[in-house]
């Protein structure tokens, strides 16, 4: 086992324990054969490492505001750290000159530093 006989886009349309016409034998633990069990068991896995992708984001993004208000040098950092850190700028700089700029290159919204006057006056 397993003996399969996969479609033209190379999906399993069916299992067999005996070979059949027409079917190929392929590992048990083949990635196709799992997914047609509907064996999920990497399912946790995967959310739990892109969770983890999502936190050295957002931990990037607080080490970042950190050095802009001079909260935080980045020698202060091991030279392990920040050998990682500008690795990381440089791989998402270059990402992002290939992605799509929808809005143009300017951010959305007031910068940090601009004042917005909600002084409506008497109007109302």
């Amino acid at each position: 086992m397993p003996y399969v006989l996969l479609t033209p886009d190379g999906q399993i349309s069916s299992l067999h324990r005996e070979p059949q016409p027409g079917a190929d034998f392929v590992a048990p633990d083949d990635p196709r054969v799992r997914a047609f069990l509907g064996d999920h068991r990497d399912e946790p896995a995967r959310q739990f490492a892109s969770l983890d992708a999502d936190l050295v984001r957002v931990l990037e993004d607080l080490i970042d505001a950190l050095i802009q208000r001079n909260v935080l040098m980045v020698t202060d950092l091991p030279i392990e750290a920040q050998q990682k850190l500008f690795n990381r700028k440089n791989v998402r700089d270059q990402m992002k000159n290939y992605s799509l700029q929808l809005f143009g290159s300017e951010p959305l919204g007031p910068k940090v530093d601009e004042v917005v006057h909600t002084d409506f006056g008497d109007s109302l």
